[in-house]
């Protein structure tokens, strides 16, 4: 398995964040980013998880709630990357793929535009 260590990983999905063009970002709302270590037991093989209401779903009732949640793993990441630039390549993917939940775009458009 490739090393690195938590603070790396964590910087590799602050430059992907940094990426994503500000015409998005100043669309997000309400939503947080966090690396793990490892997702849970269920799914030891997962990079990222989206947890939340997507912008689509929204109505008026959408207020005062908690964040919307992206978690970012570092240890499936690093099991299934040769190097460090497979490692940037993957992270950015998955950063793009979690944030394209909270627009509301599901796993089959994800897939479809090699985001999968």
């Amino acid at each position: 398995m490739l090393e690195m260590t938590r603070e790396e990983f964590e910087e590799l999905v602050a430059e992907a964040l940094d990426r994503i063009p500000p015409e998005l970002t100043r669309l997000m709302d309400n939503v947080a980013v966090f690396v793990e270590d490892e997702p849970s037991a269920d799914d030891p093989e997962l990079l990222g998880l989206y947890e939340g209401t997507p912008l689509t779903d929204r109505g008026e009732w959408y207020a005062g709630v908690l964040p919307d949640r992206i978690t970012i793993y570092r240890g499936p990441t690093l099991r299934i990357c040769e190097t460090r630039a497979d490692v940037v390549a993957e992270t950015e993917v998955t950063v793009v793929h979690e944030i394209a939940h909270h627009f509301g775009i599901d796993d089959a458009r994800l897939h479809a535009l090699g985001y999968g």
